[in-house]
């Protein structure tokens, strides 16, 4: 985790890594940040010309200009990254970083053909394209075949395939309690407040605990008259949301939402759990996020517009949830969501989820485009 850590801090400031697998070598840079320092670190450790490696739906968008009004093909979410043929006028910075923004590509000098995939496009590439998520950078890397001698001698970092492959459940895993305290919410006066870190020293993850939840758990089977599904206490997933949580955001139903939740659990005899976790915009990032946004007032829906950067529709990790509600020793709930996938994937992560309640709010006029998305596109169950 370490490696990975390291690895993804110097993509975000720029720095080339290498990425190492099955004897082979790639020297990477992320297009949204690399300067001509990095740069030119890259080309001291390549072997060959580089390329630029987009996500499937990032080179869809640049491959068929202009993006904006338009959808993106849903089957380019799961193909294999794409190796695009840089010209020496692309090998520079502001040109890389056109290429990798959708909202930026109006400037594009010129279109870049598409070149079959080399040999490490096909083994490694989507591993780097993995490692360029964890850091919620934009997919868009510069990349080519590396010596790692020189590397070495360039002082660049290297990390593992199976590092990268593995750190999402790993991060997921060594989730552990290092705070609590208790919180008096306006709408839940009995409220404690849990954090969690990965081993990694990352980012943390929240648990707003409401009431006593536990006590639901405990009182499982004790009641003649009470089903086990009423006995679950009540838990929501909420992700993080800067925009609509804190500053009231008309765009999204993230606000209502999560002072609903906290509202409904404390009105529950035994109050509930809202795990709040640090995977704004669906995973991709605050940043990312803001991006998608600048593509919606384009024309493209919330779905298509993370696809145009390069993003799937949903880069969540429930396994992260899971394990906090291990911890929490709560390894079944009813889950508080209108997102059957939700259910889904705490279920395949061994949480036993005993019934779905519904979670709905209006539209505000402003939303309702966000909220007919999520319904046809996302399959929530809006009614």
């Amino acid at each position: 985790m370490r490696a990975v850590h390291r690895a993804v801090s110097d993509l975000r400031r720029g720095t080339p890594v290498l990425l190492e697998g099955g004897g082979e070598a790639l020297v990477l840079a992320a297009a949204e940040t690399v300067g001509a320092r990095g740069l030119a670190e890259l080309a001291g450790a390549a072997l060959a010309p580089p390329v630029l490696l987009l996500a499937a739906p990032r080179a869809a968008a640049v491959l068929a200009r202009p993006i904006l009004a338009r959808s993106v093909p849903a089957a380019a979410a799961e193909d294999a990254p794409v190796a695009l043929r840089l010209s020496p006028a692309l090998l520079d910075p502001a040109a890389l970083r056109r290429l990798a923004d959708p909202v930026a590509e109006d400037l594009l000098p010129e279109v870049p053909q598409i070149v079959p995939a080399p040999g490490f496009a096909q083994a490694l590439s989507p591993v780097a394209i993995a490692l360029a998520k964890v850091g919620r950078l934009l997919p868009a890397l510069v990349a080519a075949p590396a010596s790692t001698a020189a590397g070495a001698r360039l002082g660049l970092l290297s990390v593992a395939v199976p590092a990268v492959l593995g750190y999402p459940a790993a991060a997921a895993t060594s989730l552990t309690r290092v705070a609590e305290a208790r919180v008096p919410l306006e709408d839940a006066p009995e409220a404690r407040i849990a954090a969690f870190r990965a081993a990694d020293g990352g980012i943390e993850h929240l648990a707003i605990l409401v009431g006593t939840p536990e006590a639901a758990r405990k009182s499982a089977g004790k009641s003649a008259g009470e089903s086990a599904g009423e006995a679950a206490p009540l838990a929501r997933i909420h992700s993080e949301c800067f925009t609509g949580d804190l500053l009231g955001s008309l765009r999204c139903d993230c606000g209502p939402q999560l002072r609903g939740a906290i509202a409904r659990m404390a009105a529950e005899p035994a109050g509930g759990v809202l795990l709040y976790l640090a995977q704004e915009g669906r995973g991709i990032g605050l940043v990312n996020k803001l991006r998608a946004y600048t593509l919606q007032d384009g024309g493209l829906d919330t779905l298509d517009a993370n696809r145009a950067l390069g993003y799937g529709a949903d880069e969540r990790d429930f396994r992260v949830a899971a394990t906090m509600l291990e911890a929490l020793g709560l390894p079944r709930i009813r889950l508080l969501t209108n997102n059957p996938d939700k259910v889904a994937g705490l279920s395949a992560c061994g949480i036993e989820v005993t019934g779905r309640v519904s979670h709905l709010f209006a539209a505000n006029g402003v939303n309702d485009a966000y909220l007919a998305t999520k319904k046809a596109r996302f399959g929530h169950l809006l009614g």
